[in-house]
């Protein structure tokens, strides 16, 4: 009901023009819309997660949506600067993307580099590394292509779990469970996905052809670096934890592979799934980060906190009218329930 008369202000708002006087006011002009991506997809993904990916049209679609409304496409840290100097250009726009996964390389960096436009990625670090699909998110993938109606595995997850709507992470969590358990290591935990993979009847070779859930590897970092997209920080495990010491050698670690990799300082911040736990800004500050980005969905601006800028989240399930609500700015002013919500995989890393 709420997103229905969202909607329908929308598409009043666009069709009477009042958008378009917005998108050209003093008041658009001084905020600084930040698109969160969180991946194109490479096959299904975006069947599989609607709400984090989108396709490569629908992505090709946004771009030139961007250009075709004279959008000012700005790198994050020149944005930032201009938004604290009140210098930002007219309809100021910051692309940036999630994670770090393979399909930046191969489905949204070509496209950027054909609509020349920058943007920053927040790369975490762990698997640019070990190279293999992300543990917790293959598995929530697998049993999700899955046909199966049961996973049947008592030496790894106990009793037999249904794959019914709404129990795929019972099996998640119990594949995990089991891994904490036995304190396998990345390798070992490899084996368990390729075992999950047939034992629930998927074909995984494709998948790992395709590279679907992996990261970027320090190769191609530091290829698409020399080329211009700006790299920055995320942690180097997804983890961002309000202890001291311990998020100051994510952080560390994070900031060593990447600077190593670029060449470029990296003092930008995004939160990892969103959460901005009690003292981790201030934390941040003392450790040199200058920016941090969050999922508090809106538009920045000199207001804002530094070390909490809000942003867009855009995927498949953001409509067109949606999103030109968002880049007007008009969509700030309607109601939203997931304003300070985080954000996660179908089952979160």
């Amino acid at each position: 009901m709420l997103r229905d008369a969202k909607l329908a202000v929308l598409r009043a708002s666009h069709a009477s023009h009042l958008s378009s006087v917005l998108f050209s006011s003093r008041w658009r002009n001084s905020r600084l819309l930040i698109l969160c991506y969180h991946g194109i997809s490479l096959d299904d993904e975006h069947r599989w997660s609607p709400s984090l990916y989108i396709s490569p049209d629908q992505f090709r679609a946004r771009l030139q949506c961007l250009r075709d409304r004279n959008c000012t496409v700005l790198p994050l840290g020149e944005a930032i600067e201009r938004l604290d100097s009140a210098t930002l250009p007219v309809r100021s726009v910051v692309l940036t993307f999630d994670d770090g996964f393979y399909d930046f390389c191969a489905v949204a960096w070509p496209l950027l580099k054909e609509f020349s436009m920058p943007a920053t990625v927040y790369q975490t670090t762990y698997y640019t590394e070990f190279n293999r699909p992300v543990f917790d998110v293959m598995c929530a993938y697998l049993l999700w292509k899955s046909s199966k109606a049961v996973l049947e595995w008592p030496e790894v997850i106990g009793p037999a779990i249904a794959l019914t709507e709404g129990r795929f992470s019972a099996a998640v969590a119990a594949v995990k469970a089991h891994c904490i358990r036995e304190k396998l290591s990345a390798q070992a935990k490899d084996g368990i996905l390729l075992e999950l993979a047939d034992r629930l009847g998927v074909e995984m070779g494709g998948i790992l052809h395709r590279r679907i859930l992996q990261l970027m590897n320090s190769a191609e970092i530091r290829e698409i670096a020399a080329a211009g997209i700006d790299f920055q920080l995320h942690t180097h495990r997804h983890h961002a934890p309000a202890d001291r010491e311990v998020l100051w050698a994510e952080i560390d670690q994070n900031r060593e592979r990447i600077e190593r990799l670029t060449g470029r300082k990296a003092t930008h911040f995004c939160y990892p799934s969103g959460k901005v736990l009690p003292g981790v800004p201030d934390l941040l500050r003392q450790r040199g980060v200058t920016s941090g980005t969050t999922c508090r969905t809106g538009l920045a601006s000199r207001s804002s906190d530094p070390l909490r800028l809000e942003r867009v989240l855009d995927v498949s399930t953001m409509t067109e009218e949606e999103f030109l609500g968002w880049l007007t700015g008009i969509a700030s002013f309607l109601p939203s329930r997931s304003a300070n919500s985080s954000y996660g995989y179908p089952e979160d890393k």
